[in-house]
């Protein structure tokens, strides 16, 4: 996620663009009441037991900020989604597919599901089962055995509610599924929200595969995650269909449904790069033409492009996501800058690639970002790196007072500037430390260390201090639990 901007020089006005939220889900009724699914035709070619799945194989945790939020029940292998929005009614009519492994022995499982919307069948390894949708989840009763693969079958419709989002912040106050004064919609959804629009098991640690099959009326055009393998018209409808080769966590997956056009460029090194603008506002893509020049920037310093493509779709939003392989941006001259751009496409390396398993690590995403966006801004803007830091550290004391330390922060602030700026800071100092080469060389290595899956500050730390040969416990709980800010050095 992105920084809101500045609204002066204080430091509690310098807040972070993306999707956040601390409260509980708006609960909804307490409950719908049991049902009795009927089966529903359709679904996805996947099947449980195709080795491709094990991709995405987790651990799936309770949150330790959020614990409300997800089932550690529940390993989700591969989410296929058959989306159809209808602009003129806000009614999205779905099929959603998911293959999971069940972590234990339980009666029944449960996922993240929104109470807007109403299941009218749900089927388990194709018969029919009995479910109840209670306040924000979708409670399915039937047996499963622990290690064992199934494949739910959920058919669901309603118009989609976005999750209050209770933050100090300016720039957004929901997340989830959008939709906008001309029906159009777009999602972001950190740290949850991804429930407002299909059952998920919406927490970090359990990162999944996705397809996505979005049917809009002509000319509009749906935009998800991973590459676009087809689009079609059909009965004047768009019909595209997206995949995400990588897993991914819920927070990182996207849709976006407007009028867009798509633009085609490429970085230097080869990525593909797809720009999904407003049709109706064709400077726009004009904004985003750094991004390729960024990109070669990143790759340099982390290594290569950590995925076969790149997207960016603008949204109406003052806010931003770095949702993986299509990065999701408000249309602001903030958020399409280059600084910014280089900040998201950061993200694909710290955060997507290699993602936190509990919302306590956010920092390990955002600090690195936000380290690289400060060189790269001293790098382009002719400014010195001290000069650039020297400026956060003039702020930073006040962000850590008023939302805690960046590693155990309000968890009524999340998102806030605690979690940017001051791990953003730390990393300059251990760069000081052990040099420009020996950082970039840790900061290249790390998302191989856990590629295409979860961490935390547990496996991270010790792996520094193991690279570095440096006793660096000291230094690293003053930076990211002390209630004051260490001196710089």
């Amino acid at each position: 996620m992105i920084r809101a901007g500045v609204a002066g020089l204080a430091a509690a006005s310098l807040l972070l663009a993306g999707c956040t939220s601390n409260d509980k889900p708006d609960a909804g009724p307490e409950t719908s009441g049991p049902a009795t699914a009927i089966a529903h035709d359709g679904g996805t070619d996947t099947q449980v037991d195709d080795p491709a799945l094990d991709a995405a194989l987790s651990t799936p945790l309770e949150d330790s900020v959020y614990p409300d939020i997800g089932d550690p029940g529940v390993d989700a292998l591969h989410y296929d989604l058959d989306l159809n929005w209808a602009p003129r009614t806000k009614t999205l009519d779905a099929l959603e597919t998911l293959v999971f492994r069940s972590t234990a022995d339980a009666e029944q499982f449960q996922l993240d599901f929104s109470h807007a919307l109403t299941a009218s069948s749900v089927t388990v390894d194709g018969a029919a089962v009995e479910f109840e949708q209670i306040g924000k989840d979708l409670v399915v009763h039937t047996p499963v055995n622990a290690d064992q693969r199934y494949t739910l079958e959920i058919a669901y419709a309603g118009t989609p509610k976005p999750a209050a989002a209770p933050t100090t912040r300016s720039d957004f106050s929901t997340t989830g599924w959008t939709i906008t004064k001309d029906n159009e919609a777009w999602t972001m959804q950190e740290p949850y929200g991804a429930f407002t629009w299909y059952a998920v098991n919406d927490q970090p640690s359990d990162k999944a595969l996705y397809d996505f099959t979005i049917s809009v009326p002509s000319p509009w055009v749906g935009v998800a995650n991973g590459e676009l393998e087809s689009r079609t018209t059909v009965e004047g409808d768009t019909v595209t269909h997206w995949h995400l080769s990588e897993p991914a966590a819920s927070y990182l997956v996207t849709v976006a449904i407007g009028n867009f056009e798509m633009t085609s460029d490429k970085s230097s090194s080869g990525v593909p790069i797809t720009y999904w603008t407003p049709r109706d506002r064709p400077k726009l893509v004009k904004g985003l033409a750094s991004a390729p020049a960024g990109l070669d920037w990143l790759e340099a310093r982390l290594g290569p492009y950590p995925f076969d493509s790149l997207g960016i779709v603008l949204v109406d939003s003052l806010s931003g996501m770095e949702t993986q392989t299509m990065i999701t941006l408000g249309i602001t001259d903030y958020t399409t800058s280059p600084g910014v751009l280089v900040h998201e496409m950061a993200h694909q390396w710290y955060g997507d690639v290699v993602t936190p398993n509990d919302w306590r690590d956010v920092w390990m995403n955002e600090g690195m970002a936000m380290y690289l966006e400060g060189l790269y801004d001293a790098d382009k803007g002719g400014d010195s790196v001290e000069s650039v830091l020297g400026y956060w550290a003039s702020f930073e004391p006040q962000m850590r007072r008023v939302s805690g330390p960046p590693a155990d922060y309000d968890p009524s602030t999340f998102g806030e500037g605690n979690i940017y700026y001051g791990p953003a800071l730390m990393w300059d100092e251990l760069r000081k430390r052990i040099g420009y080469d020996a950082f970039f060389a840790l900061a290249s290595e790390w998302p191989h260390v856990h590629e295409d899956g979860n961490a935390s500050r547990d496996d991270y730390l010790p792996w520094l201090e193991e690279q570095t040969g440096l006793e660096l416990t000291s230094f690293f709980d003053s930076w990211l639990l002390g209630k004051r800010s260490p001196p710089r050095s």
